[in-house]
């Protein structure tokens, strides 16, 4: 009886850890979504950045520094997207195979088409500028495909007893976003070229996907909080050229963006920059989804 027993627990245990037998820690909430996707069943992610806070600001917490101290693979964004905080946080966790040129280290960015990068040499008296290009790559639905491959070669490049299952999880990932693209593409065809407003660069991706036209900024420069001569400036461009629709993101105080639209018979709108920014939204599809559906909810009116 003991050894049945014995033998139980032992295949229980073995179970438990082969289920999830990579451990993988993101460092947005997308990222994770389209790792779970593509690993199934054996992988286990943890997302550090929620979906609604910025993820140019996010505090090191010790309990992230345990997690990546036992991760196998670390996918970040990238471009000096969180530069603020991950660097910190990788060497405390003093775990070589995620560090930089390790083999549980991830780059999503690797072969995406950027877009805004730097021709000339910049400075901080700019603002916030990425000298990468922008890293908002994700806001591009297709872009979610490079990402979803770059996280499978690197699955297989660890497991390779499972590399059939990732592939055909890529296969059908790469499937549903065509599918879906086209579906939203078709849904905002007809408001091509729209002027909006935004809080902060963080929608280019989106905009060239959708056919949206950002034509200004709340903020003066990227991370310059708005200023009272920008706002100005803001709501004269919206009288002048006709414009109703002003972006903001979850984690940016609403209060400029209300105070323009006071002065101009404009929106508010506020987008998801990422998954789990709202209940709804519980994976990288529903993203876009809520996003699309909250332009039409304005755009047709």
């Amino acid at each position: 009886m003991k050894k049945q027993m014995f033998i139980l627990i032992a295949v229980l245990l073995f179970s438990a850890r082969s289920y999830a037998e990579i451990r993988i820690v993101t460092t947005i909430p997308d990222l994770k979504s389209i790792a779970e996707f593509i690993g199934g069943d054996n992988v286990d992610v943890f997302s550090i950045a929620t979906g609604y806070q910025n993820p140019h600001f996010v505090d090191p917490k010790p309990s992230y520094i345990l997690k990546l101290s036992r991760a196998d693979m670390f996918i970040t964004v990238g471009l000096d997207l969180e530069i603020g905080w991950v660097p910190p946080l990788l060497n405390s966790a003093r775990n070589a195979k995620i560090q930089k040129g390790g083999d549980g280290y991830v780059d999503a960015s690797v072969g995406i088409p950027l877009l805004q990068v730097p021709t000339s040499k910049v400075s901080r008296q700019e603002g916030d500028i990425h000298i990468y290009g922008n890293p908002h790559y994700w806001l591009d639905p297709m872009n979610g495909k490079i990402i979803a491959e770059n996280i499978c070669n690197a699955l297989i490049r660890m497991d390779e007893d499972h590399q059939n299952e990732y592939r055909e999880n890529l296969k059908k990932f790469d499937a549903k976003i065509d599918e879906k693209a086209k579906e939203w593409e078709s849904q905002l065809d007809q408001y091509k070229n729209t002027k909006v407003i935004v809080y902060h660069n963080e929608w280019p991706y989106f905009e060239q996907r959708f056919g949206l036209n950002i034509v200004g900024y709340l903020e003066p420069k990227p991370g310059i909080p708005p200023t009272p001569s920008q706002l100005a400036k803001i709501i004269n461009l919206m009288k002048r050229e006709n414009i109703k629709i002003i972006i903001n993101s979850p984690y940016y105080r609403p209060d400029a963006a209300q105070l323009v639209a006071r002065n101009t018979g404009g929106t508010v709108i506020t987008l998801a920059t990422m998954t789990g920014a709202f209940p709804p939204i519980k994976n990288y599809f529903d993203l876009f989804d809520y996003n699309v559906q909250q332009l039409l909810s304005v755009l047709k009116k």
